[in-house]
């Protein structure tokens, strides 16, 4: 069975990685082009990219299609198969890769699916429980404007997100089975997770048990641990992104602010595709000139304070800057470990029922932020045990000395993970189980907060625009379609 597109070029002349191939179509382009007009180089850089995308993902696909065959063999030739199951079996792995070339070629549109509810909003787009109208199958839709990922520099942070959720296969990560665009809008249909995000678990029940807190902490740890073995940085770890399944499990979601190590997950390569006089990228998080949060000495009055305010927060166009890690803003370089030191303040709202440095307003914030040393304060009113303090105090520190700098097993040997079985956790009895009337139960969202969302884009603002030709560009190759999920049985 011919499992990989032929090629003219021999194997020794093909580019060994992404980032090489890359490298060498920048050197070509720029050769042949440096004496063209502009308008031949807006023409030049169009053909280029799609040429360069249509190339990497013909290639990609078919080392995909030979690592499915090679798998399948190996696992066919280890079980000790007879030579006739064993060509059934390959042979029916041939029918699914016909079929899936087949539906690569199928076009999805917004009028594929039917709005349920919205359930989520955040500074960037919103999410929808949506219904497909073929099959029925219920889905998130995340949806973001490309004006927007446009103007507020966001092309390679949307690159970076999508290129996550496409390589990934794990239970930690939201799963990804379609990502399409059309003219004005990018979208990304994901498994919808009933249980509602640890953030609403908090504001129900303030505080949660060391135990509790211990499961929830190793369900993060082993799912930030995998990001970062695939080569990314979240950067936006916090509870509004730590999703809930309907068996009460943690997955990781949201990689709006994820950098990898591609080309095109550096926001620079934009700005010099679109060669426009843009500012430099600036990777730390702006401050807002206002927000307040009042705190009073209690810390009964500091959660319930922070209760009232943390879901506007969420739907701020800023955010909130309470888990993010203080190298980050003083811009000098930083690698994974700032993933860490949000887990740290995530633990701490567990324990405490608020993050440590959630002060008037976010200046303040930031301000406690930069000086953790002597803002990390423990309330006295609430009683914890050694190793659940001495693990946050060892997260949120300097980046030198940081649990998790060398790898999650760092964290996983703490004596606060005495004992915890960290090979079972996903099979386990999760700590809070959401009970659920339907497959589109909601009821873990607060989608009272959201009447004001607008409506869904329609088909007529999905028309052509005179403009919209050198945005497209920015977003060559974001449509994708998952091969385990459209050739698995019923599927469709």
């Amino acid at each position: 069975m011919d499992v990989v597109s032929t090629t003219t070029l021999p194997l020794s002349e093909l580019p060994q990685s992404s980032d090489e191939m890359d490298m060498d179509n920048d050197v070509y382009f720029d050769r042949t082009t440096s004496s063209l007009p502009a308008s031949a180089l807006d023409r030049a850089a169009m053909a280029k990219l799609r040429l360069e995308n249509y190339y990497k993902d013909a290639i990609g696909r078919a080392i995909e299609r030979k690592q499915r065959y090679t798998d399948l063999e190996a696992k066919l030739t280890a079980g000790k198969t007879s030579e006739e199951r064993k060509q059934k079996q390959l042979q029916a792995l041939g029918d699914k890769e016909s079929d899936f070339l087949k539906l690569r070629r199928t076009r999805l549109t917004l009028t594929d699916f039917i709005t349920i509810k919205v359930i989520g909003k955040g500074a960037f787009g919103e999410v929808r429980l949506v219904q497909k109208e073929d099959t029925g199958k219920i889905y998130a839709m995340k949806t973001l404007r490309k004006a927007d990922m446009m103007q507020k520099d966001q092309l390679a942070h949307v690159k970076a997100e999508r290129d996550v959720l496409a390589e990934s296969n794990s239970p930690w990560i939201v799963q990804l089975y379609y990502s399409f665009q059309d003219s004005q809008y990018l979208y990304l249909i994901m498994e919808f997770l009933p249980g509602g995000d640890l953030m609403t678990m908090l504001i129900k029940y303030d505080t949660f048990s060391e135990d509790v807190t211990r499961f929830y902490m190793a369900e993060c740890i082993l799912a930030i641990e995998f990001v970062h073995k695939m080569g990314f940085v979240h950067r936006d770890i916090k509870p509004d992104n730590l999703l809930i399944d309907k068996d009460g499990h943690i997955k990781l979601s949201d990689f709006g602010l994820s950098t990898g190590f591609h080309r095109t997950h550096d926001s620079q390569y934009y700005q010099r595709l679109m060669t426009a006089n843009r500012d430099k990228d600036n990777t730390s998080v702006s401050m807002p000139k206002s927000g307040s949060i009042t705190l009073t000495l209690s810390s009964k009055d500091k959660i319930e304070t922070w209760k009232r305010n943390r879901r506007a927060l969420a739907y701020s166009t800023v955010g909130t800057p309470d888990y993010i890690a203080p190298e980050i803003f003083q811009q000098q370089g930083y690698g994974q470990e700032c993933d860490w030191w949000s887990l740290g303040v995530i633990m701490f709202e567990c324990l405490c029922g608020y993050p440590p440095f959630c002060s008037e307003n976010h200046h303040e914030t930031y301000r406690k932020i930069m000086s953790w040393r002597e803002s990390l304060i423990f309330p006295d009113d609430i009683v914890l045990s050694w190793e659940a303090e001495d693990l946050v105090r060892r997260l949120i520190c300097s980046p030198d000395q940081r649990l998790g700098r060398n790898g999650a097993e760092e964290i996983k040997a703490h004596p606060y993970f005495a004992g915890f079985n960290w090979d079972g956790v996903r099979e386990s009895v999760a700590a809070h189980v959401p009970q659920l009337q339907s497959i589109t139960d909601t009821s873990y969202f607060p989608t009272e907060d959201l009447d004001q969302v607008p409506d869904m884009p329609s088909m007529e603002d999905s028309q052509p625009h005179p403009s919209d030709a050198q945005a497209d560009l920015a977003f060559v190759g974001y449509t994708y379609k998952r091969f385990e999920y459209l050739t698995s049985k019923n599927a469709l």
